[in-house]
């Protein structure tokens, strides 16, 4: 499939720097602002745990779904098109998400959210890699740390709102009224193009695609672990107050989010490489210090270990990903991308399940054991 171009296109400049941030921005932003409203959520339409889950699933579903077809749609219509209807659909959902009492109307809004979620996902990273391949320098750590940014304003200022007595709708139109700010600001910086390809819409990620996208996938299961599991294992093993259990995931996510505004510069000083071998080895020794050593001190600093570690990891990956010459980009980006959201979808839940074998601590030290296998890795990819 080819790019359908109206125009010469742009070459990436400092503005289509600046619109790439605002649109891993507003990504984080997005997602990060629903994650408040799950318990409305499940109190307004009256779901128990085990629906809940499977409501929370549609979610992953239209993720996964609309990323390849984002990556399509991108190298036909240009990133600008495909990240516009996307941001606009998720200005769309949240309100109903925070309003709708109909289980049926829920299921499908979460689905949309979703797609558009994922499609918005894929198409920002499309962009980084044209913006920073442009660009001569490394960008996308620093990229994606405006994503993590989003999230811990998202996640923080929708809470503030609703502890400060705000409605569940109140909130979101405050949310939709910033994202809506944002995407103009950024908009007419969007490229007008996407990823040139002459190859399937489609298809099978092979050779080291699929190599980058297994270490995606890993990492995105240690992610899906600190955000499902780290409240649970402070609670139930480290007897923490389940009011402050959140703390584990605040300093898996502040420690991600200061080490990637600062990756770009660790990048161009230590090489690719040493950051994915020394990304997993920090990343491996956090989780093996808060499951071993059986205080809730030590577990706090092995989530904070846990998420300077990963990082710098996935901004790595996905640059490398701009530079192989094995699969188009626009089929390559959203191949890594959906395996890594399977790794989200997939890891909580393979992690409850040798919990329920076992023990949270032994899956912990199992994850621990993959992320060693990232860090080995580093030694065989040429990045």
């Amino acid at each position: 499939m080819t790019a359908i171009s109206t125009a010469a296109p742009v070459i990436p400049g400092r503005m289509e720097q600046f619109s790439t941030r605002i649109g891993f921005f507003i990504a984080g932003f997005g997602i990060a602002a629903w994650a408040p409203l799950v318990p409305y959520a499940k109190a307004r339409v009256g779901l128990n745990d085990g629906t809940l889950g499977l409501l929370l699933l549609c979610l992953g579903v239209g993720s996964i779904i609309a990323m390849p077809l984002a990556g399509a749609l991108a190298a036909r219509f240009g990133c600008r098109s495909v990240l516009i209807v996307s941001s606009v659909l998720i200005c769309l959902c949240l309100p109903l998400l925070a309003s709708v009492s109909s289980l049926s109307l829920l299921v499908a809004t979460l689905f949309v959210f979703g797609a558009s979620m994922g499609a918005l996902d894929c198409t920002v990273n499309i962009q980084a890699i044209i913006v920073e391949r442009a660009s001569g320098k490394t960008m996308m750590s620093g990229f994606h740390g405006l994503f993590s940014l989003g999230g811990i304003i998202g996640a923080g200022g929708v809470s503030g709102l609703l502890s400060a007595g705000a409605s569940p709708l109140i909130a979101m139109w405050v949310v939709v009224a910033f994202m809506v700010i944002a995407l103009l600001r950024a908009s007419p910086h969007f490229l007008t193009y996407g990823s040139e390809s002459d190859g399937p819409a489609f298809a099978v990620p092979h050779g080291v695609v699929l190599f980058i996208g297994l270490l995606c996938f890993t990492v995105f299961l240690t992610e899906g672990a600190m955000l499902d599991w780290s409240a649970v294992f402070l609670s139930s093993l480290r007897n923490v107050d389940p009011s402050y259990a959140g703390l584990g995931y605040a300093v898996f996510a502040l420690t991600m989010t200061l080490g990637r505004f600062f990756g770009d510069a660790i990048v161009r000083r230590v090489g690719a490489n040493r950051v994915i071998i020394l990304g997993g080895l920090c990343a491996a020794l956090g989780l093996a210090l808060s499951t071993l050593i059986p205080t809730w001190e030590a577990a706090l600093l092995g989530y904070a270990l846990v998420g300077a570690g990963c990082s710098n990891i996935i901004p790595v990956l996905y640059s490398a990903v701009g530079r192989q010459k094995v699969m188009p980009e626009n089929v390559a980006v959203p191949a890594i991308t959906t395996l890594g959201y399977a790794g989200i979808l997939a890891g909580p839940a393979l992690i409850g399940f040798i919990a329920h074998a076992s023990s949270l601590s032994l899956a912990f030290l199992i994850v621990a054991v993959l992320l060693l296998g990232v860090s080995l890795s580093g030694r065989i990819l040429k990045v």
